[in-house]
């Protein structure tokens, strides 16, 4: 079993830690003060108990996740004895580069170095490293313990033992890889995200619909439908005839915006949404409290399915 360090312990590093420890594997969570570390774990304790709530891990096994997390202020003692090291720091290239030239120096060639980023690049996060054999992406969603994908990138120096190592750790936390083959800026997954997002911003900046009326189009159709079939399967079972004809004429009239001008000028303004009480929608703690309990609910109420979708699958294959 690899022994998993995680960088940071903020949304995603205490979100992927938890992942790691609920599937049993002990994990060491650095953080750079204790005031750090304990956000994270009250957030991995918070996050624990509604687990328990909701009938996907007991009481006991909440205490055995908690007790193979541990943490550090150190960064040397964090990695030293890691196999595996993923880094959750701020999405700042420079930091990065930093980063992962200090993590060369001091983690042994076998030591797997990864980022959980999605928007950069990984080729020069990793710029003057000299170990680059070992360097991949693998970008989790938040959160990270209950979304299931993960999104791997090997750049061309990556070795295959790395890769396949990466992914059988991945496995064993339960997670859904898929290979990214390229190296594009936001992968697949919020490539994907930020199209509609650029259509959203279009319809909305042109008086077509709502923000009400644009979000509840997603939610009460494609959002469910997405769920089951994704964009390609869902043009094969609507017929490709179909697809082919209404993207002859819906293609070139999308929104091909190069920035977001909207959004652009609510952040100007400091309208950052949740966090500063307004943003396309205005928010006060009790809304946020309530969407985000909502969206977790949600979120747990896939990954039982999932597991009972998985554990019909062994058990046809056991018989």
């Amino acid at each position: 079993m690899e022994r998993l360090t995680v960088i940071g312990s903020g949304t995603m590093g205490h979100s992927i830690a938890l992942n790691a420890a609920w599937a049993g594997i002990q994990v060491i969570m650095y953080g750079i003060d204790k005031p750090d570390i304990d956000r994270g774990l009250s957030a991995i304790e918070s996050k624990l108990k509604v687990l328990c709530e909701n009938g996907l891990i007991t009481t006991l096994e909440c205490e055995e996740t908690l007790k193979r997390i541990l943490t550090s202020t150190s960064l040397d003692e964090a990695i030293g004895t890691a196999t595996f090291i993923i880094e959750t720091i701020p999405e700042d290239l420079q930091l990065k580069n930093n980063l992962f030239l200090e993590l060369d120096r001091k983690c042994h060639a076998d030591v797997i170095l990864a980022s959980n980023t999605s928007g950069l690049s990984i080729t020069k996060i990793s710029e003057g490293v000299l170990n680059t054999k070992r360097i991949m992406i693998t970008h989790f969603w938040n959160p990270a313990h209950l979304i299931p994908l993960v999104e791997v990138f090997r750049t061309t120096a990556t070795e295959d033992k790395y890769f396949e190592r990466a992914i059988a750790m991945l496995n064993l936390m339960g997670k859904k890889t898929i290979e990214v083959k390229k190296e594009v800026p936001g992968l697949i997954g919020n490539r994907l995200q930020f199209a509609l997002l650029r259509e959203a911003q279009y319809l909305l900046e042109h008086g077509i619909a709502s923000k009400e009326d644009i979000d509840h189009a997603v939610t009460y159709s494609i959002g469910r439908r997405l769920s089951v079939s994704g964009p390609l399967m869902s043009a094969d079972m609507g017929g490709l005839d179909v697809f082919e004809s209404v993207s002859a004429y819906l293609f070139k009239d999308l929104s091909n915006a190069g920035y977001s001008s909207g959004i652009k000028h609510l952040v100007d303004k400091n309208n950052l949404g949740c966090k500063t009480g307004k943003g396309y929608y205005t928010w006060n703690d009790d809304q946020s409290l309530t969407m985000n309990k909502k969206r977790e609910q949600e979120l747990i109420r896939l990954l039982k399915e999932d597991r009972r979708q998985n554990a019909l699958t062994e058990n046809k294959k056991s018989n």
